[in-house]
């Protein structure tokens, strides 16, 4: 069998072909094309009623409508064209007028014409797609209890309509004869008969490297959300150096955490507090971090959903002693900088690392190869070995789990200023808030490679690390205007 993804990750994937270079209107003509193909695999002639509703998976059958020349064609759309939600599938019901397929539109059950889906000989089911969210309503519902009534040969598009993509259940689904899947295998139809997967092009990078695709998927605040629900980050930092808690802070707020507290050493919190206005700052005990801060840091990591810890912190060992008696009481932590040298491994899965390629030597005792994808290789291995996401920084980023690696291409010479690997550790655990480590790792380092891009244009190898956090929320948007 093929390999099996999720809804989700074929949304992202989706995205991200366009981001590296294939148009969703290619995807949707090879997908439409395949399906066309299906058809007149099985059959020379026929009537065919195509049932399309609002979204893609309309608009592959619109395509495969326009390639099913020599069939008695009828397009039923389960909306007003108007209310065809995705340009792609608007353009292709556009074209379909200048066909000779007979096209109604079905604006409510009575409309559904009840006996032309029953005489067909082949209905093409192209309802709902992977989206497929909450009850299905009228006419919808209507239109797969005339599907499945009839003795027609039922062909499903990408999944059969009301079927949950994930888990392959449905309160009220097709029964289709045969479902056409589109580049791999969905999870929920992994045990169903009668499925083929049609490739429709989709380039290797749209898989292999992070795009804005991997930002789109994740969640944010909900329009509902009171203060404190979209993120509260813990950073602990400061002590031999002062700027690299308050970047980290900084980035995770511009990343759109509600709240960002700094916990540093007596010596340098209020240094680190008069930077800003926007952070909070707790006051340690003394002049670098200690195991006499566990009770104050214990207090504060119940208070925040995350930590991020090492930027700045210095490696005495007085310091690394409490980082290893931090690390297990968090539920989510981000360890950066000096904190990577207190690690006890393996972790027990809660934790994202993210050393440049000296750290992760200092790490292991391993050099690791120059060629990228081999990288791949070896982190894959240890983050598999020691539970945790590893991001290793440079000038490609790869990320992973143990199961699965991404590369990130975001990011220029210009960043190996001081500085944006505290933004990065900020805006990797503002996402992890909320979401999944590996996907918060890999969406962190593409923002905040392309911050770094965005500041670059203006200010060239003059950038500076404040430059990178200022430009988050223009990348942020930016990866949102892609989709």
């Amino acid at each position: 069998m093929s390999e099996i993804i999720t809804s989700k990750q074929m949304r992202v994937i989706d995205v991200n072909s366009e981001y590296f270079g294939v148009p969703r209107m290619e995807l949707m003509e090879n997908a439409g094309k395949a399906v066309a193909d299906a058809v007149r695999k099985r059959h020379a002639s026929g009537k065919i009623t195509l049932i399309a509703g609002r979204g893609n998976n309309g608009g592959d059958a619109f395509v495969a409508a326009r390639y099913l020349k020599g069939f008695d064609i009828h397009v039923m759309l389960l909306c007003t064209p108007e209310n065809i939600r995705t340009k792609e599938a608007k353009v292709n019901w556009d074209r379909l007028k200048d066909t000779d397929a007979t096209l109604t539109e079905v604006h409510d059950t009575e409309d559904i014409d009840r006996d032309g889906v029953i005489n067909s000989d082949i209905i093409i089911d192209a309802i709902f797609g992977t989206g497929i969210r909450g009850p299905i309503r009228e006419p919808e519902a209507s239109a797969i209890d005339l599907i499945n009534e009839s003795n027609a040969f039922v062909i499903s598009v990408d999944v059969p309509s009301g079927m949950d993509p994930d888990t392959g259940k449905g309160i009220k689904m097709v029964h289709p004869d045969l479902t056409i899947t589109f580049h791999k295998m969905k999870k929920g139809l992994a045990t169903m008969p009668n499925v083929e997967v049609m490739g429709i092009g989709v380039p290797e990078e749209a898989e292999l490297f992070v795009g804005p695709g991997d930002v789109h998927s994740l969640v944010y605040r909900d329009s509902d959300s009171h203060k404190g629900d979209n993120g509260r980050i813990l950073i602990i930092g400061g002590g031999a150096y002062v700027g690299a808690p308050a970047l980290a802070a900084l980035a995770a707020l511009r990343t759109g955490a509600d709240i960002a507290t700094i916990a540093a050493p007596a010596s340098v919190s209020d240094i680190i507090a008069s930077f800003s206005p926007n952070l909070i700052v707790s006051s340690l005990t003394s002049d670098i971090l200690t195991l006499d801060d566990l009770p104050i840091i214990t207090e504060l990591v119940q208070e925040h959903d995350v930590v991020v810890i090492g930027m700045g912190l210095g490696r005495d060992e007085l310091t690394l002693r409490a980082v290893k008696a931090i690390i297990p009481i968090c539920k989510k932590v981000v360890i950066d900088a000096d904190a990577l040298s207190a690690l006890d491994l393996p972790l027990d899965g809660n934790a994202i690392i993210t050393p440049h390629a000296g750290e992760f030597k200092r790490l292991t005792g391993r050099d690791i190869p120059k060629n990228w994808k081999k990288r791949m290789e070896v982190l894959k291995e240890f983050a598999r070995e020691n539970g945790c996401v590893v991001l290793l920084k440079g000038k490609i980023d790869i990320i992973s789990n143990g199961h699965t690696a991404k590369a990130n291409q975001t990011g220029n010479a210009g960043m190996t200023v001081g500085g944006t690997g505290d933004v990065l550790a900020g805006v990797v655990g503002a996402f992890y808030a909320k979401n999944d480590a590996f996907e918060s790792a890999a969406a962190g380092a593409f923002i905040n490679g392309l911050a770094g891009d965005i500041a670059f244009g203006e200010y060239g190898f003059g950038l500076l690390a404040t430059d990178v956090i200022d430009a988050i929320p223009k990348a942020i948007k930016k990866t949102k205007d892609e989709v």
